[in-house]
């Protein structure tokens, strides 16, 4: 397990709950997914309302990951470099098991029984998160295995 931290890192890494509060990203998170659901948002200039639905749902998604962040870092980055893990070593299988897991809700959601109800960009984005979760975890699972420096 690594141990070592950069000057910045160490910067990051505060004592101060309030600093890394999580609470409001994922209140504003999921009123702006839930949005997508509904038919709220006006047509705007460009005359079309699924363009800003969609832009406000995955701005809910940024805000989600953004509170998954802190509440799981303690820190008010946005990158989950393996440094700042607790067990790269353990995770890293559970961490490609929910990028499958994503990327199988994707399939589901562009399926025709679903896609009546949901938004019509669900399944991109669930691919998008799907595959930005897959490749992360292959990522750590590299570092901490063959690309490993420790002998």
């Amino acid at each position: 397990m690594r141990s070592r931290r950069t000057a910045f890192q160490a910067s990051a890494r505060t004592q101060h709950v309030a600093e890394h509060r999580w609470e409001v990203w994922a209140v504003a998170g999921v009123l702006l997914v839930a949005q997508t659901f509904l038919d709220l948002v006006p047509a705007g200039p460009w005359g079309n309302a699924a363009m800003g639905t969609g832009f406000l749902g995955l701005s809910g998604v940024g805000c989600l990951y953004v509170a998954w962040f802190r509440r799981t870092f303690s820190s008010s980055g946005l990158l989950p470099t393996s440094d700042i893990w607790e067990d790269p070593e353990g995770t890293w299988p559970k961490v490609v098991g929910v990028g499958t897991v994503f990327l199988l809700l994707s399939y589901v959601a562009g399926r025709d029984a679903l896609d009546a109800w949901m938004p019509e960009p669900a399944g991109l984005v669930l691919s998008l998160v799907g595959l930005l979760v897959l490749l992360n975890g292959l990522y750590v699972g590299a570092v901490v295995g063959p690309l490993s420096e420790e002998e």
